[in-house]
């Protein structure tokens, strides 16, 4: 009897050309997502020597705008290694994970938040400045909230049971 061609095989892999023209896909997003890891490396770095230099310019200068360039490259840095983590964890599980780029999302608001109440600070008395300034805080305040409960509840429904073909039976009602 002929084998179907279109049929899986035993392993679930696509018989003949589907099988090559998978394992081309899976050789082409490898490659991908390694120039996206080398770039997001190679931009840590990059921010990692301007943390250095804006370190060092507060030798000579004790004022709040260099301390300010400061943690906001630094939070820079830390947005991209989370989102380094993210592409090491989406290549590893071959799966998009949606938690560390919540947590990059997060990151990033509160790192805008902290960058806006300093601008904010100089801009009181400054009527329409000001209020634009506590509106984005306000706003940015509301998406970090939002982001949260998204990855709480993500969490959540990680940890119950299957709801699928291996969990247990529902338990049978009575009728009376």
């Amino acid at each position: 009897m002929a084998r179907n061609r279109t049929a899986p095989e035993k392993d679930g892999s696509p018989a003949g050309i589907g099988r090559v023209g998978t394992r081309l896909l899976e050789w082409a997003e490898n490659v991908v997502y390694a120039g996206i890891a080398t770039f997001l490396v190679g931009t840590a770095l990059v921010c990692l020597v301007l943390a250095g230099k804006t370190s060092w310019g507060l030798v000579s200068d004790f004022s709040e705008q260099p301390i300010l360039d400061l943690l906001d490259i630094l939070l820079l840095v830390f947005i991209v290694v989370e989102l380094l983590f993210a592409v090491r964890s989406t290549v590893e599980k071959r799966e998009l994970l949606a938690e560390p780029f919540l947590l990059v999302g997060i990151i990033a608001s509160i790192k805008e938040i902290v960058v806006l109440s300093v601008e904010a600070a100089k801009e009181v008395g400054n009527g329409a400045e000001f209020r634009d300034r506590m509106t984005e805080i306000a706003v940015l305040g509301v998406l970090v909230l939002l982001l949260g409960v998204t990855s709480f509840l993500l969490r959540r429904k990680e940890r119950e049971p299957d709801e699928g073909e291996n969990s247990p039976p529902a338990p049978e009602r009575q009728v009376d």
